[in-house]
């Protein structure tokens, strides 16, 4: 039995994409960039924001100045907007729920900023058993380094055979190695089950009911 669940947030608690969508084309066209199709940002997303708007920004023009400008531009507006029209995976608000009922400890670590990371995981799961509710902040390298898993089990210390670390990305996958915690990646998010395959994951889950099955034994 685990007694400690570490959740990435995007893809794999909450399927975000519309509002990250929204938010990133309108600060490309407050800006004077072309706009991309919703169905392109999966693609983009999973290393924190700003990744995602030098992704999305034309090739040539991805300067540091240019980069900042759109982000200020998405920050405002998704800050006030990250809850229109995301949602939770089905299954798992009842997931979250269960593990709370049975004082499983929960932390969400992501790579987005940490503002909107406390907006959503409040607005989306207020009663959870959160005992870290970590998002990108100045000075903490983004996932796949483990600095921001370390400092989730610091804020609850657990021992890592205890730990599970859940997510949908190869960069989650390589997060939890290099933060030796086993390791489980969902097929319901924005990357591939090659992806998670090829970023060696322990396990490979299709709904939230096997992570319970992994977490309880």
């Amino acid at each position: 039995m685990k007694s400690y669940v570490i959740f990435d947030l995007d893809g794999t608690l909450l399927n975000t994409i519309d509002d990250l969508a929204a938010a990133t084309n309108h600060a490309l066209e407050q800006s004077g960039f072309p706009t991309h199709g919703d169905w392109a940002y999966p693609a983009m997303v999973g290393n924190g924001v700003r990744k995602l708007i030098e992704r999305a920004l034309p090739v040539d023009a991805r300067s540091e100045e240019t980069v900042a400008k759109v982000l200020a531009v998405f920050t405002e507006y998704y800050s006030g907007h990250c809850c229109d029209a995301t949602k939770p995976y089905p299954g798992i608000p009842e997931l979250i729920a269960d593990f709370t009922a049975r004082g499983i400890n929960l932390a969400v670590t992501s790579n987005k900023y940490q503002q909107a990371v406390d907006i959503i995981v409040s607005h989306y799961f207020p009663e959870g058993n959160f005992r870290a509710i970590l998002g990108h902040t100045d000075g903490m390298p983004r996932k796949p380094d483990p600095s921001i898993v370390f400092k989730a089990l610091s804020m609850c210390p657990t021992p890592k055979a205890d730990t599970l670390y859940v997510g949908d990305s190869g960069v989650d996958m390589e997060t939890a190695r290099r933060a030796c915690i086993e390791s489980v990646g969902v097929s319901w998010g924005f990357r591939s089950i090659i992806e998670l395959k090829d970023a060696y994951a322990d396990h490979i889950v299709s709904t939230p009911s096997q992570i319970a099955d992994l977490v309880l034994g």
